[in-house]
């Protein structure tokens, strides 16, 4: 079997079963191909995070209940060793890990997928029953007790009902230059500003309930429950925000908790820590209807990016985007006949571009390559070695990097405190390449390199940042087989490049 045959081979089935994939999970999934469906679905994923201490852990946390407008589809838990369960207590559902031994770091995973349900209504809390129980604040000293009934005594004052009262409260511990009887209370409290107000409310027999949630946005890392409170007048409940004041609530506002003592109970560990994570990504309406089922039919989507928890899904939208920069890197290079600085920097400089924006990332890098070759070529004339040399390098590009991320800012130009995309070792090593290509040929081929680099980098930046590819190549990574079989043959090319043409082309005519 010749080696053109087994290219041949492999490109037509490495190709194959990427469409065969793709058509599956368009034609019978129903998973939408184009990028420009209506309908949004959030991940929202829990991490857990503790350090167990040689002991038996209980793991409780409060799960999200019903909501009207928004849908909850599905929900997942990853927690390798520990047992799960689900108890429906008082205060509401919650979700319990357990293990009878648990020794150093350990991570939970719980996620869940919502639809905002389309169509004009009016968001309403959902319904937990509950017993408040009266408060009495004999638990503080009695200077503190007197301050917190002058404070109350006043706010009554300035108020004219239950939500008016609630509202006058919460707006006098917001303000920038609080009370002194606030400021007491802060201070010697010991409790949160979303508890001191709360057993204020509950001191006058006001019906109040905490609630935490979070605004379902795209892309959102790393991020804390938003404490507000719900009081009853006994009409209706109306949301507070502790910043706002009262709020309508947000159609976009996912309650996670309503009432109950705590988000997240750990025994039997310390150091533990919970963080949320939120993405979107459209999906049709048909696979809405299908979605409980489809998990548990098509194994195709149980191992698939889908399955990983949201924070690592935000990575890999950035990460599969690279290989498309490389076929663009291999058509300009192999069939354009364009040379570069570097086989594939210029894909890590259209991702750089892609969140400076062009025309900033075209003019920043050509700045500080430019600073950079000139003191390169002042380092050259002191004969350090390579490795100094380099570092040297390096560590001016960081300063040259900070002073206009300093001097933009002080200017008011946005746009340049994004010069922290650029990669650090990448720019050295160019700074470096280019000073010796100076050196051995000419400031000719520099040019000729530097700008064949830019120029591929920005034909890279265009199909890369193209929301058609950006959702294919997370929606569809299977794709990247078909890329990698374009890949292979054009490995195989052997024949004129453009650039030949161009220049041969006297000897054509």
């Amino acid at each position: 079997m010749s080696r053109r045959f087994q290219v041949l081979l492999i490109a037509f089935s490495l190709a194959l079963t990427g469409f065969f994939i793709v058509w599956y999970k368009v034609g019978v999934l129903g998973i939408p191909f184009l990028p420009h469906e209506k309908r949004s679905v959030y991940k929202i994923g829990a991490e857990i995070s503790f350090e167990g201490k040689n002991k038996p852990v209980l793991v409780s946390m409060a799960l999200p209940e019903p909501q009207e407008g928004i849908q909850i589809l599905s929900e997942d838990m990853a927690s390798s060793g520990f047992g799960y369960a689900e108890a429906q207590t008082e205060t509401g559902k919650r979700a319990e890990w357990s293990k009878r031994k648990v020794t150093g770091p350990q991570i939970l995973y719980y996620s869940i997928e919502v639809l905002i349900e389309s169509g004009k209504y009016s968001p309403k809390l959902p319904i937990v029953s509950f017993e408040q129980e009266t408060e009495t604040l004999s638990d503080l000293p009695d200077t503190l007790r007197n301050t917190a009934k002058i404070l109350l005594d006043d706010v009554r004052f300035r108020s004219a009902d239950t939500h008016s009262f609630a509202a006058q409260l919460i707006h006098d511990f917001n303000e920038k230059e609080p009370s002194q009887t606030v400021k007491i209370l802060l201070a010697q409290a010991g409790e949160s500003k979303l508890d001191i107000i709360t057993r204020l409310l509950r001191y006058r027999k006001i019906l109040v309930r905490k609630i935490h949630g979070l605004y379902l946005e795209n892309e959102r890392r790393n991020i804390a429950l938003t404490p507000m409170l719900e009081v009853y007048d006994g009409n209706k409940w109306q949301l507070y925000d502790l910043k706002k004041g009262k709020v309508t609530l947000d159609k976009n506002f996912f309650i996670w908790q309503q009432g109950g003592d705590s988000l997240i109970d750990v025994t039997g560990a310390k150091k533990s820590h919970m963080r949320f994570s939120l993405n979107e990504r459209q999906v049709p309406v048909q696979y809405l209807v299908d979605k409980q089922e489809l998990l548990k039919k098509a194994a195709v989507l149980d191992f698939s990016l889908f399955s990983l928890p949201v924070s690592e899904q935000n990575a890999y939208k950035h990460i599969l985007l690279v290989p498309f920069g490389a076929l663009v890197v291999v058509l300009l290079r192999v069939l354009g006949g364009l040379r570069t600085s570097g086989t594939f920097m210029p894909v890590l400089i259209a991702l750089a571009f892609m969140e400076t924006t062009l025309v900033a990332g075209l003019i920043m890098f050509i700045l500080i390559v430019a600073m950079g070759l000139i003191i390169r070529s002042y380092l050259s004339n002191l004969n350090l070695l390579l490795v100094a040399r380099i570092s040297a390098v390096m560590i001016v590009v960081i300063l040259i990097m900070s002073f206009m991320s300093i001097l933009s800012f002080k200017l008011g130009i946005k746009e340049v405190l994004t010069v922290t995309f650029f990669p650090m070792i990448i720019l050295a090593w160019t700074i470096e390449r280019m000073s010796i290509l100076w050196e051995e040929e000419g400031a000719k081929e520099v040019f000729i390199q530097g700008g064949g680099s830019l120029i591929v980098a920005v034909f890279a930046y265009f199909v890369m940042s193209y929301p058609l590819v950006s959702h294919i190549a997370f929606n569809f990574p299977e794709l990247l087989l078909v890329v990698l079989a374009l890949t292979i043959m054009l490995g195989r090319y052997s024949g004129y490049r453009v650039s030949e043409l161009i220049r041969f082309r006297s000897m054509a005519d």
